[in-house]
């Protein structure tokens, strides 16, 4: 176990140095420096084998000891480093000391300015200790080639460790398998040197990675040599992916990119999540939303999202930590090594289709550029290069012009039917004579910040603008995709957001429950996978202007829908294509052309039950009902797990909704979800919470005992729920 030095507390790992409240913190409370302490017991394995404790990550500026003497520093806060104990532990108790420094440090990326995110001082990823020989495998890169031919081949360059220095001679074994273990093909080399190179040919019957079967293959490396013997596993996947003048190409078929931007953090513990949450969001991005792409704003996230996305089909662009500020020369080399370490982590994930190697959002810097993409391309011949600006004109030194646009009312070769603005084609805003591969990093966002609770027409506005954009996306073929600002609410500093320390840029808020235009991402999928069926409404009289439900939206891939008003007849609505004419599935907009003037002011003075029923290939899919008479009825405790892991730092998200007698969210219901755990887990937050919109959410995380967790979650008017993880 690991011990906070300041406050004497024991902890488990991943760790948040400050415990934080949802908002209205202040964000200096962890910008200063904390200690960490591990007694490590001495083992007898030690006495002849290479020992180092391995850091997923820490923030930031972290130097470790071993019995007072200093073995490790590193200041990137994103990347992983070891610190090397051999030779330093002695029998008995070893006392190992971490430091980190949570303070912004104006030589380390992301700091130097202002930037629109928090970066939580702690120990907030894994720590591993690691035993090999005195000569083992650090890393493994694996590279394919001829994917989509019938031969495909593979190439294995393994870098070895050696720290003691010893001639480096033997042999080498890989074996190419599936994730279950079976054996594809082996091949044996003999080598010198600290690199191993392996080349597998003519490999048949193999499948690709795609979005929809993201198949995995594993490659087992063994060697052997005088000196020791080691063996290190890399997954991989084959796949081309290109950006080009005409599009994205996944595997030679165009694909037009459809993504959001995503924060690793999370309320109260920043970024001190485990696996299970970083699953969550991944699996949230590809399965509820239905987004083709997760842009790692803006730094290098968990390896757990990371590998969840090669599993799930989910791509993903990967960026080097910073935002808007350039620093100076020790600044501008720390960031070309960010770029190193990100690459060398992250070159066999099959989901990483764009290296990101441009400080988001800052002004044209050509030297300190030109060494980014430079130590990119040096590393990984297989991925093109992007880096994001939201400045026109800029210099391109990437393969991939990335622009973060926020033209919130967009020009009309954009978004027909809007306020002009200036032209937006591709070749203005890069100033070239000549196209180049083009992707929307960014839109929305700040320029139209929704709450989950803001009224109904700002709920209305928000979805639209985000179909708007979209739609325009897809109507550009020079335009590769576009990627919206962002999947959730995000903690801040006090100069960003509303003021309380949340940026409400999100389709869902901070606890990844969605906004209404969380839909508009999730209606872009195809019916057969999941039917979205969403009206933009709280169906409340007054919520709207004039207390008239009319133009109601409806987001949905249905090929059309029937509504019913009270008792007046059945209508039917056709998606909205003369506004929306190249989104995959247009939303519905159910306004005067569906009713007739007699009707007109029954649906605005009278508050009557609506039912909407979805239609695909002429079958009725999907329903939901309106009630005109809504009343608190259900209360509904959903947790994404039923299980809790007690082996390692666990977290189970809960989510909460008050509901009306047609299954529907109350908006405005005023009450409090009490929350109290028991047995081997705890609560994230306060045990007292309000519904917020209807809604309120949660995290139990596990305490590290073998023992089922009861979690009660009680209400006023709804009563009471009690549900049961079960250990494992």
């Amino acid at each position: 176990m690991i011990a906070n030095a300041k406050a004497g507390e024991t902890v488990r790992l991943p760790h948040n140095a400050v415990d934080l409240e949802m908002n209205y913190f202040d964000e200096k409370s962890f910008q200063k420096e904390f200690a960490y302490q591990l007694h490590l017991p001495w083992q007898a394995a030690f006495q002849h084998q290479e020992v180092a404790l391995v850091f997923d990550g820490s923030m930031a500026n972290t130097v470790v000891w071993v019995n007072g003497q200093q073995v490790a520093q590193h200041a990137d806060g994103y990347t992983p480093f070891e610190a090397r104990l051999t030779g330093l532990l002695q029998a008995g108790d070893n006392l190992i000391t971490v430091k980190i420094d949570g303070s912004e440090n104006p030589d380390i990326p992301p700091f130097g300015g202002q930037i629109d995110y928090l970066t939580y001082a702690g120990i907030y990823r894994d720590v591993w200790l690691k035993l090999t020989d005195a000569v083992s495998i650090a890393r493994i890169k694996v590279e394919t080639a001829h994917e989509l031919s019938d031969a495909k081949a593979v190439t294995v360059i393994a870098t070895l460790a050696n720290p003691r220095g010893v001639a480096l001679a033997g042999s080498a074994r890989a074996e190419l398998c599936t994730l279950d273990g079976t054996v594809l093909q082996q091949h044996t080399v003999a080598f010198t040197g600290d690199t191993v190179r392996l080349v597998f040919e003519n490999l048949a019957g193999l499948a690709l990675w795609e979005l929809d079967s993201p198949q995995l293959y594993r490659v087992a490396l063994h060697i052997d040599t005088p000196d020791g013997q080691d063996t290190l596993d890399a997954r991989f996947g084959f796949r081309t992916a290109r950006f080009a003048t005409d599009g994205f190409r996944l595997n030679g078929k165009l694909l037009k990119i459809r993504g959001l931007n995503r924060h690793q953090s999370y309320p109260y513990v920043g970024y001190a999540m485990g696996r299970r949450a970083q699953e969550l969001d991944a699996d949230i991005l590809k399965n509820q939303l239905h987004c083709n792409l997760a842009r790692t704003s803006h730094y290098p996230q968990s390896p757990y999202f990371l590998d969840h996305c090669d599993e799930i089909g989910l791509l993903v662009f990967e960026e080097i930590a910073g935002w808007q500020h350039i620093g100076g020369a020790t600044w501008q080399d720390e960031s070309v090594e960010n770029v190193r370490r990100m690459v060398q982590r992250d070159w066999n994930h099959p989901s990483i289709i764009l290296w990101g190697v441009r400080i988001n959002e800052s002004r044209d810097n050509h030297d300190f550029f030109a060494r980014t993409n430079a130590m990119a391309r040096a590393l990984d011949t297989t991925r093109q290069t992007g880096g994001v600006r939201c400045h026109e004109k800029s210099e391109l030194l990437e393969d991939v012009y990335t622009m973060n646009d926020f033209f919130h009312i967009a020009p009309p070769d954009w978004l027909p039917g809007r306020t002009p603005a200036p032209l937006r084609q591709t070749r203005d805003v890069t100033g070239l004579a000549h196209d180049v591969p083009y992707m929307v990093t960014e839109y929305n966002g700040h320029m139209y910040p929704t709450k989950r609770i803001d009224p109904e027409d700002r709920q209305a506005e928000h979805a639209t603008r985000h179909l708007e954009v979209l739609n325009a996306a897809y109507a550009n073929p020079h335009i590769s995709g576009a990627i919206g600002w962002c999947m959730f609410d995000y903690n801040t500093h006090k100069d960003f957001g509303a003021g309380d320390r949340i940026c409400h840029h999100g389709v869902m808020d901070i606890f990844r429950a969605p906004k209404f235009a969380a839909a508009v991402y999730a209606s872009q999928c195809p019916p057969q996978e999941q039917v979205v069926l969403e009206p933009v409404t709280y169906w409340a009289r007054g919520e709207k202007d004039r207390c008239e439900v009319l133009p109601l939206l409806v987001l949905t891939n249905c090929d059309y829908i029937e509504f019913k008003f009270g008792d007046f007849p059945v209508k039917r609505a056709e998606p909205d294509r003369a506004k929306y004419p190249h989104l995959p599935y247009a939303p519905v907009t159910i306004d005067s052309r569906h009713v007739d003037m007699a009707e007109v002011g029954a649906w605005g003075m009278q508050w009557l039950d609506c039912q909407i029923t979805g239609f695909v290939g002429g079958q009725a899919v999907s329903h939901v009902t309106l009630s005109g008479n809504p009343l608190p009825t259900t209360l509904e405790v959903v947790a994404d797990s039923t299980t809790l892991l007690a082996g390692e730092k666990d977290a189970v998200r809960f989510t909460v909704r008050a509901l009306d007698q047609c299954g529907r969210v109350l908006p405005f219901l005023d009450d409090v979800v009490a929350v109290e755990v028991t047995g081997g887990a705890k609560l994230l937050g306060p045990e007292l919470v309000l519904f917020k919109g209807g809604v309120a959410g949660f995290w139990v995380e596990s305490t590290g005992a073998h023992t089922d967790t009861q979690v009660v979650v009680s209400t006023r008017r709804l009563g009471r729920q009690v549900l049961t993880l079960t250990a494992a």
